[in-house]
């Protein structure tokens, strides 16, 4: 995985991580206007395209878009910010699908 492919991928995690807290997350949501959401939909697309391009795994952010679009709706917006962001800690946990060969 190169470096921006981690990037995003950790960088997704951090941000559904935090909008998973209660009351935090939520509240920043709303005094912002539900821009966050967006913000988030842009950077799961954005990953997509880079992990994908790099053959990584892309499941954790395809459930962010989905989260992102129904992130608005209260208590379904926390839970499944908190799955989003559980999956991406796996997936960034699991490390590069294809490991790299020594050639000598």
């Amino acid at each position: 995985m190169s470096p921006l492919g981690k990037l995003m991928k950790w960088g997704t995690f951090a941000f559904e991580a935090f909008l998973a807290l209660p009351f935090i997350g939520g509240a920043f949501v709303i005094a912002n206007a539900w821009i966050p959401l967006g913000v988030a939909l842009l950077l799961h697309l954005f990953a997509i395209v880079i992990l994908s391009r790099e053959g990584e795994r892309v499941l954790g952010n395809g459930i962010g878009v989905v989260t992102s679009i129904v992130g608005f709706i209260p208590f379904v917006g926390w839970f499944m910010h908190a799955v989003t962001a559980v999956v991406l800690l796996f997936e960034g946990l699991a490390g590069p699908r294809h490991r790299r060969r020594n050639t000598y």
